[in-house]
């Protein structure tokens, strides 16, 4: 097979949103770094919403991108925490996926402590071909030909063969 056409795992991005600042952010902050390994960055808000009392700029969640080898260990734990089952829906038309983990604590080796309290955090997961760079280079950028581009049954079919994942209808 031509190697500009194999799929791979270009970054898997873990997230927990807490929806304020403070104390529960910095717990956040403190579970990704145990679970992933890296420091974790804070997502802030790009909006106003007066309901929810958000106000721009504000510090919302935390976040930590995984890219290479780490990226794909990191995803073998949390496939084997959702026992390598995953919806069709968790797909979209690109090729990338989402899914959930419910407590931070289904990972391995990681206990539960009372003062940090229960943490979920969702997991995307973007597949890429090699090649895909030119839609974000800074010389000559271009558009990713639609042939070349990982639509969402080379996806499913990559993490099948790849991760051994059972696509649940």
């Amino acid at each position: 097979m031509n190697a500009m056409r194999e799929v791979h795992v270009e970054k898997v991005v873990v997230n927990i949103g807490v929806g304020e600042a403070g104390e529960r952010l910095v717990k956040a902050q403190k579970v990704l770094e145990m679970v992933t390994g890296q420091k974790s960055v804070e997502t802030i808000s790009k909006t106003v919403n007066r309901d929810l009392g958000i106000r721009k700029g504000m510090p919302l969640g935390c976040k930590v991108t995984l890219r290479g080898e780490t990226a794909e260990n990191f995803l073998n734990q949390a496939l084997a925490i959702r026992e390598r089952r995953v919806p069709e829906y968790s797909f979209d038309k690109e090729g990338n996926m989402s899914f959930g983990i419910s407590d931070y604590t289904d990972f391995e080796g990681m206990k539960y402590d009372p003062e940090i309290g229960i943490f979920g955090m969702d997991i995307s997961v973007v597949l890429r071909r090699p090649g895909a760079r030119i839609s974000q280079r800074a010389l000559l950028k271009r558009r990713v030909p639609k042939s070349h581009r990982v639509d969402r049954d080379e996806a499913i079919q990559y993490m099948k063969d790849k991760f051994e994942v059972e696509v649940v209808q």
